[in-house]
């Protein structure tokens, strides 16, 4: 990969049934629809809904290597296993974004950048707290910057089955909100404390 190129690799975690797969899947074709190089690997937990689920995504400026990611540079923990098992995974200045909402503790580390975001809330506040998963993908690409809002809305109408179309105007919704609470959190905000 050529110094100018950039890549970024993000594990997405949480309960099934909190849209985690979706929000990986819309993430990468995201990606694809700015013309990046991207892949997507789903894992789930030993049950569907109500079990654990993940998923890696990777987009890149140049040809993926790998969709196997072991030190990611992004990580979205939807619920408090995912915060605990992904968080020592992180890089050193890597952003994790905890679901403040469901997660009751802030992040052990000071080397990464963390944004406490109550998804679930900001979810439940528009009346239907499916669209957490919206809300923080919102965030995620605000605070990377590594694929725009337009490529993202584009992916819904691919990823959502067209019965639920109907939906796609709630999940802009959720969208703009968890880009706009990225947006208030300053760089500096974000930034932990240097580690001792």
């Amino acid at each position: 990969m050529s110094a100018a190129a950039r890549e970024e690799e993000i594990i997405m975690a949480g309960f099934g049934g909190q849209g985690i797969m979706s929000m990986g899947q819309m993430l990468a074709y995201a990606g694809m629809l700015a013309g990046k190089n991207v892949s997507w690997l789903p894992s789930y937990g030993p049950e569907m809904r109500g079990g654990t689920a993940n998923c890696t995504v990777v987009i890149s400026d140049a040809q993926v290597a790998s969709p196997v990611v072991s030190r990611p540079s992004s990580v979205v923990a939807m619920n408090p296993p995912s915060l605990d098992k992904f968080e020592p995974m992180l890089r050193p200045g890597g952003l994790l974004i905890i679901n403040s909402s469901m997660c009751h503790r802030k992040a052990k580390r000071t080397d990464i950048r963390v944004l406490d975001l109550p998804a679930t809330a900001i979810a439940d506040g528009l009346g239907d707290g499916r669209v957490a998963n919206m809300v923080v993908l919102g965030a995620l690409i605000a605070a990377t910057g590594i694929v725009g809002a337009d490529s993202v809305k584009k992916s819904l109408r691919k990823v959502l089955p067209e019965r639920r179309h109907n939906l796609i105007p709630l999940n802009e919704k959720a969208l703009a909100l968890g880009m706009e609470a990225a947006s208030e959190t300053s760089a500096a905000d974000l930034v932990g404390q240097p580690a001792p």
